[in-house]
């Protein structure tokens, strides 16, 4: 059935412009191509088809649309025509000249003609074709027109339509978003494997601001021209050469290509931390020690004694072999324990943990100097428990880590900004409870075996379930496990578990495992992993973690039980389930704790406690599913399988499983309310019929056994034939299709994103035109996609049975979808040609998010698993999830597979499929499925190929819904393949020669072919057609042509004994031609593509070839093109690739430079002694000289030869060029050594300089002037100008001088740095200096946002860096903020690097190898690995390193002969060398090699003891030095500042290796790692890597120039050399080369400070800038240190530490040259520190009196400076001090030895009594006081401590009453100073110590006075310890009660009386005295009255 819309003319239209026409039917719309400058008519004539699936209703409408295009503005419409097609329907024929109607529904002038056909189900119409339609003009019209464009230009790809006819298929159901149904998801670029159909549909989007008309091309030269017809191709989709296209029709989905699982494989891990040191431990005095965990293996560091912030810097390795699963959930686990000894365990202070992936997943995979936060896991109360500092890193096989650079640090560690926390997490984290709710589970396997059970049976008449399950939850290092139901298959345990841990945790994945309880050991029936980021989110509009009630399916080993079950492993989570195992209803809920509630629980202990149950429905309405698959072809099964009749078995979840699914859960059917409406919309096919009918629809869930045939030698086919069995089975699942239907939208748009950037990485790999514009239609695809989602996802709305988490989750998407649109939208804007690369990073993103987004964490219907079984058992299956096969009535919410042909290639399970076994295929299936509700399932049919008719099961025979059990295609078609195979390309090696014997085998359906084996090569051309007759394809001839089945090549490995080796695989869609087309372009004859050939899941090379399918029509074969027979007689009846198709040829010549062999291995345990190289490519070749004598001179003595050859037009076609070495031996034998395949030409080609480039120009003069004061200017002085000008270039340094002097000066506090002494200045002065360069450099990269090719841009518009210096600044002051104070009291942060910088001269230190900044330095000579052997497969281990025989050193030159004409030669010219003019000549030469090895960093331990002993060994030829004696021990960083001079002879000696071993006192010493340099290609290199350009020149001092030749001999050289006119010098200062002047000083300072005049120093200017010099310029290497990683064979790809060194080359016939320079480590110098403790005040008083219970303490004051407290010193005591005023007068002296570059104290002590020397410890300068409360009986009491460190300590305060307390917390910017340079401080410090709280409050302060003497110093000016001879110190004046009460009892008594109570005694004397008086008064009393009464 179909409706044809033919659409002619529309006349009558206004004005001119470029027409556009749309044709939409049932919601499916179809663009018309573009008129372009249409006047009045616009002359159409195009035809549209809809294939219908269900008959056309009469009122149904056909709406076409006129509107005027705009590429830049969205179309404007003209106007509609509708029209109700119930004529059509009647009379199925009709033709209609009507007018338009605008949008206001009034009728306009403009008349439209179209004719309109229906063919219905009956076939009323009859046959039509194409040209009922098209008059013989139109289609004449159409082809001349392709073939003018097609002829433009030369091999393009004709159009891939064909002439009058667009393509479209639909499903005839609803609208096609963006018609493309078919384009789907491959793996990353899979697809560049596949030709998937040749044609594009058309998009729907009219807003489109730039919407082309369909592009139908495939290349992009058809652009061109259309572009120049104004067409904007943004968004089409365009193939590239490796033929991604897309899949277009409806019925196919495309198949993954890629076949072994990676997951669960073991890899190789190291994971490596430094503990630096640990601050503010919470407690006082303790001896902290630091373990570090990871997963189950601990490490210890050195305990300190008596500190809470110790110093250790000690390094530990943890390497593990095991999945990246297993490896990314270990725990990192850092505790510090206090007082931990050979007898106790210690006290827990507080621990961190993090797990292995949140490390993996930073960038660089690390972390570095870093604070990991403290906290107490049994008191989640408490708070901080204090900080270690660390670093930690986590390396795979083949990561390489970039450690930032060590060197000293300086900064001052800003502890709150560098957290050991990922991007993102807040500071604060505060104490969670995670609860998980287990409810219940379903489906459980048996897990017993059943014979113990039949005899209780028998016994007890009992039928048990063999199942006794339990919950295990694994979180962050926890687990906790649920109760055990016994024998239960449906368990039900409504319980949660509850874990307390810091939110947001650092551990991704929580770990539910349903287990099997057992006597003798439990085993896991199956896993889930909760990943914490799908079901949380951190957004400011975030939510908590939360998850369910909801189901989640397990899967697992197959289900049937064994005793030792070898898949156990999948049921652990470890690699792909391949059978389902149960499935558990959990909930997860997150609370965040209030720690101050006293109620609060406080330990983090795991709790299992009841939970309130759910109801049944609350996950979800349980419906009935069905689902139907129709088997439509199987083939490639696997020929161990081939004797045994074979079926497949299809199940979902339990239901379907015949064989070992017990336990099927049997859901009642829900019951049907006769109100429900659902079942309204069900007309008559409601599933009740069925069940009314009593034979109720059972599944039919597995094929009929079939015994397969043969198709070759290793595969059988299944002989389906016309029957296609088919299966169906029902089920019942809670309904959350909304789910499965917003992830499916969001795959949809990943899915077009991932294609359209596939294309787009596809077009700047090949060079295409335009990829920017094709970026731009795939942003504006995606915004799109997001709109269409917002609009889809809206419905989800009020849903009964949604979580919280769907309800979040949907909120979440909808954000970051519109957010994604918005960005995308901006991006759009933004992509130019010169970012197209970036942009494609940042969509790279978008997808990665897209991906994560659509992957649902709440599960709902369990994956689909199709299974082949032979005889019974299992043998390979394969999965597709469920939501791939969803129904909905939605066009984007339908699975990518629903109702689609899918290719599955079945695999073997578990570790079986791992390595070799898992590359052949052990079934292909082409399968039909189907998955919806039972109620929708009307359509399930439709998207089969038509044509058939069903066969139902007896009982359901009348009943139209009922599915059938199999497919019978009457239709049937007959088609001729022709597979070209032209060429392969960098195949794997497959024999121990290194080379394999290919052969292409291709199969389609149930036919195979082999291509002839061509013996030895990895690069075959086999250059054959291989003709597949008879093949017959059923289904309807039309929808054959647009989607035919795919076809495998299968390449192998011809073996003269036993089978062939399998080499790799890949898939194509043959482009098909219907009987009734011609054999015509633009279609035919097809184009060769480059397939990308996979073996497992790596490429393992390409494939070259086209595959056509031409129907034979009723006349036979004779209608096909002509097969014209073998040309070539000798190669028997192979018909070779015919004319139309091969690639053009032209001729070239390719030039070799010979220069010599190295390195090379022995061949069959003989040595290589006359070896030879031949070179071939494309059957031509050329052979070397023979050398007649390897060990004497390896080289080549002729050194250039060519040949010419036919190569391809087109570079991309050039065949690889292969070369490969042999010995010659006795009698005429030959042996191959090894060979190297260069794949790609392009490099060599010879491209003609373009003269007019602006470095071509030598007219004129430009002139750079140079300043060498200073040198950090340099940078900015090099401005890039354009040769014509003549400019001299200035930078006015004395401004900027100016401005810093003035600088200075504002820093009132800070001295004049003084300049430093030269003579104090050495070589490491300079490396130091040069270091902080680099670390600021690389800080200054890391914000700056500009990308290097912006930065390009702007460099080359502006050509004035002025923008960019400013920005430069801005960076570097932002920079500067962080860093707060820097290194000096001032409050200029930013002048401090600043400052140092103009003193001292620099070297340049890399980061890395120096031949990585050079490209390998191959300007000329390049080097070729020589390989043999067979290609190492993942699992051995093996590395290509190993298959290294050799390298060929040589180079070649490809051109096109003859040369164009203006190619003309320089004066000089050589014709024996053709274009390697001016090389070397390559006789021995004598080389002095001095090696310079300044330090090891980050070496892996080899001792016990986590520590190595390391030496430097080096090996160059036959020299080896070991430098065993001077070994550093118990060092990993160590520095050796050590020089070698070796003579060595090129090139028998060119290889140089330098390796660090570790000593042993017993024993061999092991290799810790080494590094090769090859010295050769340095020494003849044109950057001159001989000895590298010192930055300045001059004759003395640190700084003196190493090379025997001087700057002007060597520019005089190099001029010489490079055929540059020069060098002139002028007047003094100036020197000219070519058209460039430099300027430079023109005096040199001898020793003495006498000026003499020099050239030197302009020579050195022209040195540092030769790159600039037209034409011969490039870097010279500078004065560098580069460093190299250390590797060791034993553990390949994982670096071992890092090397500083440098390398020096000095030919033996020139001037020798001077000393080596003396780099050997600086000496640390001997210092003696005095410090006078003068007194206390404001000291805590600790103490209650024993008679006064008066507060009081006796104080006495402890120091120490070096880390231990070996050397601590303590004052006497004051005793009774009561206001906590002390007065000491004490003396401590502590000699030191310092390292002051470093600013580290060194100590050499042995670390223990059984140590065999002494290790040398570093440790930082600080000194610590504290003070105590002495106490006679029980431990003394520490107060409060401060510690100073001595190169930056805050200024003491003048009087007691000014210390604070902010002077010690930081909190405050204080002045700071250095003893180093004050040498003598005097004043007050605050001493601190932690309250409860944990706060710091003041406990006191103490009067010191620092005084920092050198050792000669003070032998000079001796004092004395304590308050001893010499000059001592005055007795303290303390009061009397610091003298021992008992001495004195009546004294002290009196005082402490007096002196506390003196106004109590004085008071309590009065009143005595009153009541004395009142005492007489009263006595006296009665006398007087008496006397007063008798008056006497």
């Amino acid at each position: 059935m179909a409706l044809l819309v033919h659409l002619k003319t529309v006349s009558e239209l206004r004005g001119r412009g470029d027409r556009i026409a749309k044709v939409t039917f049932r919601g499916q719309s179809f663009y018309s191509r573009v008129l372009e400058n249409c006047e009045d008519v616009a002359d159409f004539d195009e035809t549209f088809r809809w294939p219908v699936a269900s008959t056309i209703d009469r009122n149904e409408m056909l709406e076409i649309q006129v509107f005027n295009y705009s590429k830049v503005f969205s179309n404007k419409l003209i106007g509609t025509f509708c029209m109700v097609l119930q004529k059509v329907v009647e009379e199925n024929h009709v033709e209609v000249t009507d007018t338009l109607i605008d949008d206001n529904n009034a009728i306009i002038k403009t008349s439209l003609c179209v004719e309109v056909r229906y063919q219905g189900t009956d076939g009323t119409v009859g046959s039509w074709d194409d040209g009922d339609f098209l008059g013989d003009e139109a289609l004449q019209e159409e082809e001349k027109d392709s073939q003018e464009t097609d002829g433009l230009l030369p091999g393009s790809r004709p159009s891939s339509r064909p002439p009058g006819e667009k393509s479209f298929r639909s499903k005839g159901r609803e609208k096609t978003k963006g018609g493309r149904d078919g384009e789907h998801k491959a793996g990353r670029s899979v697809f560049s494997a596949m030709k998937l159909g040749k044609n594009r549909s058309h998009k729907e989007e009219p807003q489109r601001p730039d919407e082309p008309a369909v592009l139908e091309m495939e290349d992009l030269d058809h652009l061109a021209i259309r572009l120049a017809d104004g067409l904007d191709p943004d968004s089409v989709s365009l193939a590239s050469v490796t033929a991604l296209t897309t899949n277009v029709s409806n019925k196919r989905s495309k198949p993954d290509i890629k076949m072994e699982p990676s997951a669960g494989r073991p890899m190789d891990y190291q994971v490596s931390i430094t503990v630096i040191e640990a601050r503010q431990l919470v407690g006082l005095n303790m001896d902290p020690v630091v373990c570090v965990e990871v997963g189950d293996d601990k490490k210890y560091t050195s305990m300190k004694e008596s500190t809470n912030c110790p110093y250790y810097n000690e390094y530990f390795v943890f390497d593990f072999h095991v999945s990246p699963d297993v490896m990314f959930d270990k725990i990192i686990k850092l505790s510090v324990i206090h007082s931990k000894n050979l007898l106790r365990s210690g006290t827990l202070v507080g621990s961190f943990k993090m797990d292995v992936g949140t490390v993996y997943s930073q960038p660089e995979h690390q972390f570095h100097h870093k604070w990991a936060i403290l906290s107490d896991p049994d008191d989640i109360s408490s708070g901080l428990k204090g900080y270690v500092k660390c670093d930690v890193a986590v390396v795979g096989k083949g990561d390489n880590i970039k450690t930032p650079h060590k060197a000293n640090e300086t900064d001052e560690d800003d502890i709150e900004g560098n957290l050991l926390l990922p991007e993102g997490v807040p500071p604060e984290r505060q104490w969670a409870r995670f609860y998980v709710k287990i409810y219940r589970a379903e489906g459980l396997p048996r897990m017993n075996t059943s014979l113990m059970a039949n005899v209780k049976k028998a016994f007890i008449g009992e039928n048990k379930d063999l199942v006794d399950p339990y919950v295990q939850v694994f979180f962050a290092g926890q687990k906790g496990k649920t109760s055990v139901q016994k024998s239960s298959y449906e368990p039900l345990w409504n319980e949660q578990v509850i874990f307390t841990d810091l939110f947001p945790p650092l551990c991704k994945r929580m770990k539910v495992q349903i287990r099997d309880s057992d006597k003798v050991n439990d085993v896991a029936i199956g896993t889930h992993f909760i990943d914490l980021r799908k079901i949380s989110n951190d957004g400011d509009k975030g939510f908590l973690p939360t998850l369910g009630p909801a189901w989640v399916n397990m899967y697992g080993s197959t289900r049937n039980y064994t005793l030792l079950d070898e898949h156990q492993d999948l049921n652990e989570g470890l690699g792909e389930g391949v059978s389902f195992r149960a499935r558990l209803l959990l909930g997860l809920a997150v609370e965040i704790l209030d720690t101050s509630n006293p109620e609060l629980t406080s330990s983090t202990e795991v709790q299992v406690e009841q939970a309130t149950p759910i109801s049944e429905s609350c996950a979800g309405k349980m419906e009935e599913f069905f689902l139907f698959g129709a088997f439509l072809e199987a083939s490639m099964i696997d020929r161990r399988n081939g004797d045994k009749p074979i079926t497949f078995e299809v199940t979902i979840g339990n239901y379907g499983n015949e064989v070992d699914g017990l336990a099927r859960p049997q859901r009642p059917r829900p019951r049907k309310e006769p109100g429900d409406e659902e079942e309204v919309d069900l007309i008559q096919n409601s599933s009740d019929d069925e069940a009314s009918d009593g034979g109720d629809l059972a599944s039919v869930s597995s094929t009929p056994p079939m015994r397969p045939q043969v198709t070759d030698r290793n595969y059988f086919h299944l002989p389906y034939l016309e029957r296609k069995p088919c299966i169906y089975i029902k089920s019942w699942w809670p309904d959350q299709r909304r789910r499965l239907y917003n992830a499916n939208i969001m795959d949809h748009i990943a899915d077009k994103l991932e294609e359209g950037l596939n294309d787009v990485q596809e077009m700047i790999k090949t060079e295409k035109s335009y990829p920017e514009r094709r970026l731009r239609g795939v942003l504006e695809e995606l915004s799109c996609g997001c709109c269409h989602f917002l609009s889809l996802a809206e419905k989800d709305q009020g849903h009964s049975s949604r979580t919280r988490l769907d309800r979040e989750r949907l909120k979440s998407c909808l954000r970051e979808l519109e957010s994604m649109g918005q960005q995308a939208r901006t991006l759009r804007a933004q992509v130019k040609r010169h970012t197209v690369r970036d942009k494609l990073r940042l969509c790279q993103n978008f997808l990665q998010r897209l991906r994560f987004l659509a992957d649902e964490p709440q599960h709902s219907i369990p994956d689909v698993f199709i299974w082949m079984m032979s005889n019974n058992k299992r043998v390979a299956y394969a999965r597709v999830p469920s939501k791939d096969l969803l129904f909905s009535i939605v066009e984007e919410e339908t699975g990518k597979d629903c109702a689609k042909v899918k290719t599955l290639f079945l695999k073997l399970p578990g570790k079986r499929g791992f390595g070799s076994a898992g590359w052949t295929v052990q079934a292909k299936l082409e399968l039909y499925m189907w998955l919806g509700l039972s109620k929708q399932r009307k359509d399930f049919l439709c998207g089969l190929p038509c044509g058939f008719e069903e066969v139902k099961a007896a009982q359901g025979l009348g009943l139209h819904t009922f599915p059938p059990v199999s497919l019978v295609y009457a239709k049937k078609q007959v088609f001729q393949l022709r597979a070209h195979m032209y060429q392969a390309r960098s195949l794997f090696a497959a024999d121990s020669s290194g080379l394999s014997d290919p052969f292409a085998r291709v199969f389609f359906i149930n036919q195979s072919q082999c291509t002839e084996v061509l013996n030895e090569t990895l690069c075959p051309t086999w250059d054959q057609m291989l003709v597949f007759d008879n093949l017959e394809l059923y289904g309807e001839a039309q929808e054959l042509r647009d989607d035919p089945p795919i076809i495998v090549i299968e390449i192998y490995d011809q073996d003269t004994m036993g089978k062939a080796d399998f080499m790799g695989r890949t898939f194509a869609k043959p482009l098909v031609k219907m009987a009734d087309e011609e054999y015509c372009p633009p279609r035919f004859p097809p184009q060769l593509e480059y397939y990308q050939i996979y073996r497992g899941n790596a490429t393992a090379g390409d494939l070259l070839a086209a595959f056509e399918l031409l129907q034979i029509g009723p006349a036979g074969k004779a209608d096909l093109p002509p097969i014209h027979g073998p040309v070539d007689m000798d190669r028997g009846p192979i018909m070779p690739v015919p004319v139309g198709i091969r690639p053009v040829l032209s001729k070239y010549r390719v030039e070799v430079l010979f220069w010599g062999l190295r390195d090379l291995k022995r061949v069959n345990l003989a040595q290589v002694d006359r070896p030879r190289v031949d070179i071939e490519c494309a059957g031509k070749g050329v052979q070397s000289s023979l050398i007649h004598n390897y060990k004497k001179n390896p080289n080549f003595n002729t050194l250039v030869k060519w040949f010419e050859v036919d190569l391809p037009e087109n570079e991309l076609l050039h065949p690889p060029l292969n070369i490969r070495v042999v010995d010659c031996r006795a009698f005429g034998r030959y042996t191959l050594v090894g060979s190297h395949a260069v794949s790609s030409l392009r490099r060599f080609i010879y491209r003609p300089p373009d003269r007019s480039a602006p470095s071509w120009n030598t007219a004129g003069e430009v002139v750079v002037n140079m300043e060498p004061e200073v040198p950090i200017k340099k940078l900015e002085t090099m401005v890039k100008l354009d040769a014509t000008s003549d400019a001299v270039v200035k930078v006015d340094v004395a401004e900027e001088e100016k401005e810093k002097k003035k600088k200075k000066k504002g820093t009132a506090e800070e001295p004049d740095e003084e300049e430093p002494d030269e003579s104090m200045l050495d070589w490491w002065s300079k490396y130091f200096a040069s270091i902080d360069t680099m670390k600021e450099q690389l800080r200054q990269q890391e914000p700056s946002g500009i990308d290097l090719e912006e930065k390009d841009e702007m460099d080359n518009t502006e050509g004035l860096k002025g923008p960019m210096k400013g920005k430069e600044k801005a960076r570097t002051a932002k920079e500067e903020k962080k860093k707060k104070t820097q290194s000096s009291g001032s409050g200029q942060g930013s002048e401090a690097p600043e400052k140092k910088k103009p003193k001292i001269d620099e070297l340049k230190v890399y980061p890395k190898e120096l031949e990585s900044e050079f490209d390998n330095f191959e300007d000329w000579l390049h080097t070729f690995n020589l390989l043999r052997g067979k290609t190492g497969d993942d699992e051995d281990g093996s590395t290509e390193e190993e298959r290294i025989v050799g390298r060929f050193k040589g180079s070649l030159c490809v051109y096109k002969v003859p040369l164009p004409e203006d190619v003309s030669w320089e004066a000089g010219y050589d014709p024996t060398y053709g274009m390697f003019q001016g090389i070397p000549s390559n006789d021995p030469i004598n080389v002095l090699v001095r090696v310079y090895v300044v330090r090891a960093t980050d070496l892996h331990p080899a001792d016990i003891n986590g520590k190595a002993d390391p030496y430097i060994a080096i090996r160059l030829g036959k020299t080896d030095i070991r430098d065993k004696e001077n070994y550093i021990s118990k060092q990993l960083n160590p520095v050796f500042g050590k020089s070698f001079d070796i003579e060595a002879s090129f090139p028998m000696e060119s290889m140089l290796t330098v390796a660090v071993y570790d000593w042993d006192l017993v024993g061999t010493d092991d290799l810790i790692g080494e590094t090769k340099i090859d010295l050769e290609n340095r020494f003849y290199s044109k950057h001159r890597a001989t000895c590298g350009i010192a930055q300045t020149y001059s004759t003395h001092g640190y700084n003196i120039w190493r090379d025997p030749m001087k700057p002007s001999q060597i520019l005089t050289r190099l001029c010489k050399d490079s055929k540059v006119d020069g060098p002139h010098f002028g007047p003094p200062g100036r020197v000219k080369v070519a058209n460039r002047v430099f300027t430079g000083p023109s005096e040199i300072e001898d020793e003495n400070g006498q000026k003499k005049p020099t050239e030197e120093h302009v020579a050195l200017s022209a040195l540092r800038h030769w790159e600039d010099i037209p034409r011969a310029g490039c870097r010279l290497v500078p004065e560098h240190v580069e460093t190299r990683p250390l590797l060791n064979p034993d553990k390949p790809g994982i670096e071992q530490g890092r090397l500083e060194l440098w390398v020096d080359m000095f030919p033996m016939d020139m001037p020798a040259p001077g000393t080596p320079l003396d780099i050997s480590p600086r000496k640390p110098k001997k210092y003696e520190l005095r410090v006078i403790i003068w007194n206390t005040d404001e000291v805590v008083l600790e103490d209650d009196d024993f008679f006064t219970g008066e507060k009081s303490s006796d104080i006495f004051v402890r120091g120490w400076l070096k880390g231990q407290q070996e050397d601590k010193q303590d004052t006497d005591v004051h005793y009774h001090s009561l206001t906590g005023e002390g007065n000491f007068n004490w003396r401590y002296l502590f000699p030191f030895d310092y390292l002051a570059a470093e600013e580290k104290i060194v100590i050499s002590k042995k670390e223990s009594m059984f140590s065999w020397d002494e290790t040398e410890y570093k440790i930082p300068a600080r000194l610590t006081l504290q003070i105590w409360d002495a106490d006679h009986f029980s431990a003394d009491d520490f107060l409060g401590a401060i510690e100073l460190d001595l190169n930056r300590f805050p200024r003491g305060a003048k009087t007691a009453k000014q210390c604070t307390m902010d002077m010690a917390t930081g909190e405050v910017d204080v002045p700071l100073v250095s003893i180093f340079k004050q040498k003598r401080v005097k004043g007050w410090w605050p001493l601190l110590a932690r309250n409860e709280n944990d706060e710091f409050e003041l406990t006191g302060k103490v009067e010191a006075e620092l005084h920092l003497l050198t050792a000669e110093e003070a032998e000079k000016n001796p004092v004395g310890l304590a308050r001893n001879e010499p000059d001592p110190l005055e007795k303290p004046n303390r009061p009397d009660t610091s003298f021992i009460w008992f001495l004195n009892p009546l004294k002290s008594a009196r005082y402490f009386l007096w002196h506390t109570y003196r106004w109590l005694l004085l008071k309590l004397l009065l009143l005595l005295l009153l009541l004395l008086l009142l005492a007489l008064f009263l006595y006296s009393v009665p006398g007087y009255l008496v006397k007063k009464i008798l008056r006497a």
